[in-house]
């Protein structure tokens, strides 16, 4: 039998923005978003899309994790507007600079996802260990406004399996965080298996994938048929 789903509180969502230990937290995901391979993972799910005009990445954070992405995918996707959408814009000028090194543009929406979404301009949604901080009316909700919104659709998300319960007790060997130590167990517990994301997303007309990623990833993604 598979561990059941459960979701907890993360730290890193209850402390402030501009918090010491959440600043740490944050540099502590770029290291270990670096051991799960999840830029790589997240640069082959989007080549087989269209190049859009506007990309969303839900929950981004201070954009690193998409100015990565963005530097595999800018040679095959010239003049792309990157929208990094949080409740908080903790983009760096260098983060800023990046992006524009490559042809990209940034911007920055800030607020609730599920105000945001249906103001969304773009032709792409991603999110990057976002999902899985979500309850399943909440995840059914989400996915039904990406779906009205866009032809691309594609997340990076905890696998929840005992492999990647076990790395996640492990993460102190990267030197993260209390706040880092705690949130890689409780993102596992809340994180996918099996069909899980295929299973809320709505309606015909499009092509699913959901699959684990080596090493500890689950990744969905829904792209819709031409015409």
């Amino acid at each position: 039998m598979g561990l059941p789903r459960t979701l907890e509180p993360e730290l890193l969502d209850l402390l402030a923005a501009d918090d010491p230990r959440a600043r740490a937290s944050r540099r502590d995901l770029v290291r270990i978003n670096f051991v799960m391979r999840q830029q790589a993972i997240m640069a082959t799910l989007l080549r087989p899309l269209s190049a859009p005009r506007r990309l969303a990445d839900l929950g981004s954070g201070d954009g690193r994790f998409l100015l990565g992405v963005a530097r595999r995918m800018a040679p095959h996707w010239p003049g792309v507007t990157a929208l990094i959408v949080d409740r908080h814009d903790l983009v760096s000028p260098q983060t800023r600079a990046g992006f524009a090194a490559l042809g990209w543009q940034c911007e920055c929406m800030t607020g609730d996802v599920f105000e945001l979404l249906p103001q969304l301009d773009a032709q792409i949604i991603t999110a990057n260990l976002f999902l899985h901080h979500l309850d399943e009316a909440g995840l059914a909700r989400l996915l039904i406004l990406a779906a009205q919104k866009v032809g691309g659709f594609v997340a990076c998300e905890p696998r929840r399996s005992p492999a990647a319960l076990l790395a996640s007790r492990m993460v102190f060997a990267l030197a993260c965080n209390d706040v880092t130590r705690h949130d890689a167990v409780a993102s596992v517990h809340a994180g996918f298996a099996g069909r899980e994301l295929s299973r809320l997303w709505p309606g015909a007309g499009w092509q699913l994938r959901e699959e684990l990623a080596l090493p500890f990833t689950h990744v969905f993604a829904a792209r819709r048929n031409a015409g």
